[in-house]
């Protein structure tokens, strides 16, 4: 999903007198709501850790959303600097794709060589930069269209913001694996120092490859050149999101698909089509807020769909509370799309008229 044209995008910093906070935090409690609370992942019996949550993913999604805008970046390369996000997670903080997986349930041993849980690791690689990233970006954006394209931390807020992420992350370390992992009676598990060597390398490399590929995908000039109908967009984002919540169900299932480098294979494919089909259509000039809405839309619902799967065997408050966050998010949905849609409308009544 493609912003809309790289040179629209102000790069100049926030002057003293801009006011920004609105933005700031709704981005920062919105990465955490739609990739933990929305998907499931952070339920009411546990909503204390959702602190640190704000803090490492969204936090980390304001410095990724940075990045982009202060490069007059887009969708593209704030998606890889989501991926970079994910690895710190996956790799340095919490080393989840790293040590042997914990849920009951779950095949441990499924897709795991070398150290790493492969099929675990791909899903999160998707999850984390779409769901926790991009997606709530553009969210953002759209409440904010004015402030859309401007970089909205000033080097003082810029080193806030890290002071905190750093913290976070020591947070979210401490928290998972030397008080959560005890008590669900987890071994210790170190993962060796060329597994930290390769996270921090893959970080910086994609944080080189999102600036070198930040004109990418820029729209063409060519007006006649038309995208697909953003409705259509909002049902392909549904239907391919949530092909990819099935991928991290193999780890769950009682048969899952055999070998495992088969559904590594169909994983990476997909991610591949999904990625290419969506900078294709934003790419092009007819890309517009509705569009941006109804992919988000779109791929929002996949992830809110995903927690009735499993919530037969949840307590009954954790169950009532996702039906009532779905039921705020929905309505915000709602009110934003009146919004994006009234927007529209106006901006194409001015055309005519000029």
């Amino acid at each position: 999903m493609e912003t809309k044209i790289n040179s629209e995008i102000a790069v100049t910093a926030p002057s003293k007198g801009a006011r920004f906070a609105g933005p700031i935090w709704t981005l920062i409690l919105l990465a955490p709501f739609i990739g933990e609370v929305l998907s499931g992942s952070t339920r009411l019996s546990v909503l204390f850790v959702y602190i640190p949550e704000v803090m490492v993913w969204g936090v980390g999604a304001l410095l990724c959303r940075e990045l982009a805008r202060r490069w007059r970046a887009g969708a593209t390369s704030l998606f890889l600097l989501g991926l970079g996000l994910s690895i710190a997670e996956e790799f340095i903080i919490q080393q989840t794709s790293l040590a042997p997986l914990p849920f009951p349930g779950s095949h441990a041993d499924y897709g795991r060589v070398w150290g790493v849980n492969l099929v675990y690791l791909l899903f999160m690689l998707g999850f984390e930069s779409v769901w926790v990233v991009v997606v709530p970006v553009h969210l953002t954006e759209l409440f904010f269209p004015q402030r859309s394209r401007q970089p909205w931390l000033r080097t003082r807020g810029l080193v806030v913001a890290c002071v905190f992420f750093l913290l976070g992350c020591r947070i979210a370390w401490y928290g998972w694996t030397q008080q959560a992992l005890p008590r669900m009676h987890v071994a210790p598990y170190r993962p060796p120092i060329l597994a930290f060597a390769i996270g921090f390398a893959s970080i910086g490399l994609l944080i080189g490859l999102a600036y070198l590929l930040r004109g990418f995908g820029v729209p063409s000039l060519d007006h006649s050149r038309r995208t697909v109908p953003a409705w259509l967009v909002g049902g392909v984002a549904f239907v391919m999101g949530g092909a990819w919540f099935n991928l991290i169900g193999q780890i769950f299932v009682p048969k899952p698909i055999q070998p495992f480098w088969t559904a590594l294979a169909l994983g990476i494919v997909w991610a591949i089509v999904a990625l290419a089909l969506f900078v294709a259509w934003s790419s092009r000039r007819s890309w517009s807020a509705i569009h941006r809405w109804w992919a988000s839309f779109g791929a929002t619902l996949s992830c809110m769909t995903t927690p009735y799967m499993t919530a037969s065997s949840w307590p009954k408050p954790d169950l009532i509370a996702v039906m009532i966050f779905d039921v705020i998010a929905l309505v915000g949905f709602v009110l934003l799309g009146r919004k994006v849609f009234s927007d529209q409308k106006a901006r194409e009544l001015d055309i005519v008229i000029h």
